[in-house]
C-alpha cells in the first residue's frame, strides 16, 4: 500500500510517501511545497494545487492522509490555513484517493509514543521508523502522518469519491 501524508500549509505543505507492507514501512520520497507571500492568495492556491497534483501523478499513492490543523489565535491566518487545507484534501480526492484525517496528537502518538511530543522529537522517530530518511519539519510532520495512517487506516473512516461524484452527476 503506497500512502501520500499530508501536512497542510499555505506558505509550506509538507508531503511524505511511503510504502506499508503489513507492519514494514519503507520511504519512497518527501519533501515541501512552498509558496511565496508577494503572489496573491489565488494564485497561491493553485500552485499549490497543480504541484500536489503533479507528486500524486509522480508517486502514484493509494490513499491520502491529511493532518487536521488546529485553529490559530490570529482569525485571518486560520482562514488562509482553512483554505489551504481545503486544496490539499481536494488534491487527492480529485484523482480518486481515499483521503483519511488525523489529529495532530495522534499522529505524535502513532509516531513517538507521546500526543504532546515536539517537532524534533517526530522527525528523530520518522528517521527512525523510516531508515534513510532525513526529512525534517513539514516534511517530517507528513511522513508521520503517513506512519500514522499505515497504523491507523483498518479503523479509520476515510471519505472516497463516489462514482455519482466521479462522473460530476452531484450538483
Amino acid at each position: 500500500m503506497r500512502i501520500l501524508g499530508l501536512d497542510p500549509g499555505l506558505q509550506a505543505t509538507g508531503w511524505g510517501v511511503i510504502e506499508a507492507e503489513g507492519n514494514r514501512l519503507t520511504h519512497v520520497a518527501h519533501g515541501v511545497v512552498r509558496t511565496t507571500t508577494e503572489a496573491k492568495l489565488s494564485v497561491r492556491l493553485a500552485f499549490l494545487s497543480s504541484s500536489l497534483a503533479e507528486l500524486i501523478a509522480a508517486h502514484a499513492p493509494e490513499e491520502a492522509a491529511v493532518e487536521e490543523v488546529f485553529v490559530n489565535v490570529n482569525p485571518a491566518s486560520t482562514l488562509k490555513l482553512g483554505m489551504a487545507r481545503g486544496v490539499v484534501m481536494l488534491a487527492p480526492a480529485m484523482a480518486g484517493l481515499p483521503v483519511a484525517e488525523y489529529a495532530a496528537t495522534l499522529v505524535k502518538q502513532a509516531c513517538v509514543g507521546t500526543g504532546r511530543a515536539d517537532k524534533a522529537q517526530v522527525a528523530m522517530m520518522v528517521s527512525h521508523l523510516l531508515p534513510g530518511c532525513k526529512a525534517t519539519a513539514d516534511a517530517a510532520d507528513a511522513l508521520a502522518v503517513a506512519i500514522c495512517h499505515a497504523h491507523h487506516r483498518q479503523t479509520q473512516q476515510r471519505w472516497t469519491p463516489s462514482p455519482r461524484a466521479e462522473r460530476g452527476d452531484i450538483r
